[in-house]
């Protein structure tokens, strides 16, 4: 125990920086020992869109960002620096560009590739759509590891950010690029080395964990040569992390490295803090939620074994829950899943698999379906005169029309109102970016009453179709039997019941809802400084069960008819999901080979 220099007669706990590095902003959290945030800032950093479906933005940016999140929540709680034991990042799947011969930001920026607005756009964001046609090259090869990313590499992915960056860059112009994932480039911008992590490599880029499926090097040569990255096979692999001697991958939060004294400089802290390897995002959901400390019943759990071992992890599906939604899971064992990218190995913990399901919108979805009604503005009026957000509102409306018309239970409502919400193109479990949406039950209301409507449909797809990726995780070898929700979704108690009854299962929200993931970057934090003289860690498991709060449980409703009524109701959603898949099918054959005359 050190004394805090603001206050003699306090003792000083030891510190851990957690950093997220979201699509819009960074966010910095102090947690001390017993893993209470004690200090939360946050930054909006810089974003570009050239042209349609390019997005860039800026480790420059992002890194002054940074800086001023963490002083910012460092001086909050006047949190001595010499306090801080360790840091972990986790940022968005995206590819990071530096020079290799001058670490210097590589501008992504065509058609000429130069710094000429002087903003360091180096940065191509996990959403830019641009490398299309690379994407369509990449998963023409069928090749093996593509088994690994739900068996089609998604155009969210580097590699074909990569691939698109040499056939536009002039050969001297790629030949000096070096390649990261944003959270290994935030990890080298603190440490000075050129470490890498599995949760990076593995889920995003294409490597294959040494010794799955007959993986020599973790890098697969004969891929990067099939779709023409045959240059980034040179020196070992070195542009993308190396191997043999020259790289070094690392499981979440192991040490990658020391605060460098120009890292220190910038983020206003001493040098020499220990450094933890970082996660993507949604990852770092996970960590900041499974470990949440809640009752749950044999049903939930594993009965073979104590109530916080590492095993319960692999009933618990992590659902990261904010304009999309990530479903996260662990197994103990490689389970192949359709549209569910994985099974990934030692991205968290060595030796254990890791699958990522997801829905391309979620709260993007609520938000379409309430700004496009003709309702919207009259509905955002009557909420503000109550003081209220708009889905509260809605919520409280939904509630007010059940009692109006005697309803059991709101669902009742909208018995005859049947909506599939893949507006937005589908990520699982049917891995189809042309899946589209469909209601059946239009009427001419154009009332608030039918903005309500539309809006509970909204939700009770987003719980069936929850449902759905579960069901087909739990039959692909997943023994998912409860939910731990993080985002702002959480605060929506209507759809949070939804959930846990439609899934069957109980939801558990965690204590920190807006700063799940934030609180799962501090503890990789503190798995590094856990680091002994031989190298030797904490396991993150145990940092988790140690530092997690206490979580609230929703628990299925038990009213029968509702039960019922879900249960109809997810059998005409499957019907809805093949029935839209079928139709396409018949209307192209039928137009097959029809042209213009």
């Amino acid at each position: 125990m050190s004394t805090d220099p603001h206050n003699e007669l306090r003792p000083e706990l030891d510190h851990y920086i957690g950093i997220d590095v979201g699509t819009g902003s960074a966010r910095a959290c102090i947690m001390n020992d017993k893993g209470d945030i004690v200090g939360l800032a946050s930054e909006n950093i810089g974003l570009w869109q050239p042209e349609s479906g390019y997005y860039e933005q800026s480790t420059t940016n992002i890194w002054k960002c940074i800086c001023s999140s963490v002083q910012r929540a460092m001086n909050q709680h006047n949190i001595d620096g010499r306090s801080i034991r360790g840091i972990g990042f986790d940022a968005t799947c995206s590819l990071a560009v530096f020079t290799h011969d001058t670490d210097e930001p590589q501008c992504v920026t065509g058609p000429d590739f130069s710094n000429k607005d002087g903003n360091d756009r180096n940065v191509v964001l996990w959403l830019d759509h641009r490398p299309v046609e690379e994407t369509q090259k990449i998963n023409a090869t069928k090749h093996n590891l593509l088994r690994y990313v739900g068996g089609k590499m998604s155009i969210e992915m580097e590699i074909p950010k990569v691939l698109w960056l040499k056939n536009h860059m002039t050969k001297e112009q790629f030949d000096r690029c070096k390649f990261y994932d944003l959270t290994d480039a935030l990890t080298h911008m603190a440490t000075g080395n050129e470490n890498r992590s599995f949760c990076s490599v593995v889920c995003k880029q294409g490597f294959v964990p040494v010794g799955v499926d007959g993986s020599v090097k973790g890098w697969q040569e004969d891929f990067l040569k099939d779709i023409g990255l045959s240059d980034l096979c040179e020196d070992n692999f070195k542009r993308l992390g190396g191997v043999d001697g020259n790289g070094h991958y690392l499981t979440a939060g192991e040490i990658c490295g020391t605060l460098s004294e120009k890292a220190a400089e910038d983020l206003g802290l001493p040098a020499g803090i220990a450094v933890g390897s970082g996660v993507i995002d949604a990852y770092a959901g996970w960590i900041g939620t499974v470990g949440a400390k809640v009752t749950l019943s044999g049903h939930e759990l594993n009965a073979d074994v104590s109530s916080n071992d590492l095993s319960q992890a692999y009933t618990r599906l992590a659902a990261v829950a904010g304009t999309s939604t990530c479903h996260i899971a662990m197994s103990e064992k490689a389970n192949f899943v359709n549209g569910v990218w994985g099974p990934y190995r030692d991205v968290l913990i060595q030796g254990k698999w890791l699958a990522e399901g997801g829905q391309s919108a979620t709260g993007e979805l609520l938000k379409h379906v309430l700004e496009t009604h003709p309702a919207f503005q009259e509905t955002m009026s009557v909420a503000e005169t109550y003081n209220a957000n708009i889905y509260d509102y809605l919520n409280e409306h939904l509630r007010e029309m059940a009692t109006k018309v005697d309803a059991p239970t709101i669902s009742w409502l909208g018995r005859h109102f049947f909506l599939y919400g893949d507006l937005f193109g589908n990520r699982s479990p049917i891995a189809d970016p042309n899946m589209t949406g469909s209601v059946v039950g239009l009427s001419s209301d154009r009332s608030i009453d039918g903005l309500a409507l539309y809006y509970y449909a909204t939700m009770e797809f987003i719980a069936l179709q929850t449902h759905q990726i579960i069901e087909v995780m739990n039959k692909s070898g997943h023994i998912i039997s409860s939910i731990f929700m993080s985002g702002s979704q959480c605060q929506n108690d209507i759809l949070m019941e939804l959930m846990a009854t439609a899934c069957d299962m109980p939801v558990v929200i965690p204590r920190y809802v807006h700063a799940a993931v934030v609180h799962g970057a501090a503890m990789l934090g503190a798995k590094a400084a856990s680091t002994d003289k031989e190298g030797k860690t904490e396991s993150l498991w145990s940092i988790m069960d140690r530092m997690s709060k206490p979580g609230k449980v929703v628990w299925p409703g038990k009213d029968e008819g509702q039960k019922k009524l879900l249960k109809a109701k997810y059998k005409i959603f499957l019907e809805q999901c093949e029935g839209q898949q079928r139709f396409r099918r018949e209307v192209d054959e039928a137009i097959q080979g029809w042209k213009k005359d």
